[in-house]
């Protein structure tokens, strides 16, 4: 059965989302802690499918962030879903940017909006989680995720990308061995659809596998034609 942690310190709160979640999934466990300290260790103890949690913790304004930062490092790929009273306008994307999932703004969402984002993600970390359990990837081999925006890895590093380039490289990636036309690549460029523009991006990308891996060679340009992942 899936388990999961509710990061909450105001108790009425923390119970209304145990009880949504509950509701959702019968048999489902919950989990409730209601300070860093608590929630800290209880990441670093058990194996969570999902964690809810608020950026405030009482009079810790960005506890939030360290859990999630906690999170990371220890690389368990456990998914977040931001619940906070901040303003969605500002601190979306700078959740997105530390990997979380997801950001809803207190008051401004549904009991239906939050079931429906909450179970979405429980379904993905399911999967995520399957199919890690059924191959683990050889210690060269590029690992994408589409659960997460921005944590593709090489050789067990983290590579940083944005999500244009991360788009081109999982397009590459999964045609390995074939030529991937420049048309083929506009497709997933939302803005700038050119060939510079596309030669760019593959050169941010280039830059960054060689941060972690200087001899990174598996993109190729094929003259006049795109790139292929060259196995």
């Amino acid at each position: 059965m899936p388990r999961v942690a509710v990061i909450e310190d105001d108790l009425p709160t923390s119970n209304q989302l145990a009880g949504w979640i509950r509701a959702a999934r019968p048999g489902i466990e919950v989990d409730q802690w209601f300070d860093r300290d608590a929630a800290e260790a209880a990441l670093a103890r058990e194996a969570y499918d999902v964690v809810l949690l608020d950026i405030e913790l009482g009079r810790e304004r960005h506890a939030g962030v360290a859990l999630i930062n906690a999170i990371n490092k220890q690389r368990s790929g456990v998914p977040v879903l931001v619940v906070s009273a901040m303003p969605a306008a500002i601190y979306r994307s700078i959740m997105k940017a530390l990997d979380a999932w997801d950001y809803l703004q207190k008051t401004t969402f549904e009991e239906a909006d939050f079931i429906e984002t909450f179970l979405e993600i429980l379904r993905v970390s399911r999967e995520r989680r399957a199919r890690r359990q059924e191959s683990a990837p050889a210690a060269d081999e590029l690992a994408l995720d589409p659960l997460w925006q921005r944590t593709p890895t090489w050789r067990g590093q983290r590579i940083n990308l944005p999500l244009t380039a991360q788009r081109i490289l999982a397009t590459l990636y999964q045609r390995s061995g074939e030529v991937v036309s420049y048309e083929d690549l506009f497709e997933v460029v939302k803005s700038g659809r050119n060939r510079d523009n596309v030669r760019k991006h593959v050169s941010t990308i280039r830059d960054a596998f060689r941060e972690v891996d200087a001899g990174f060679g598996h993109i190729e340009n094929v003259p006049m034609r795109g790139f292929r992942w060259v196995p």
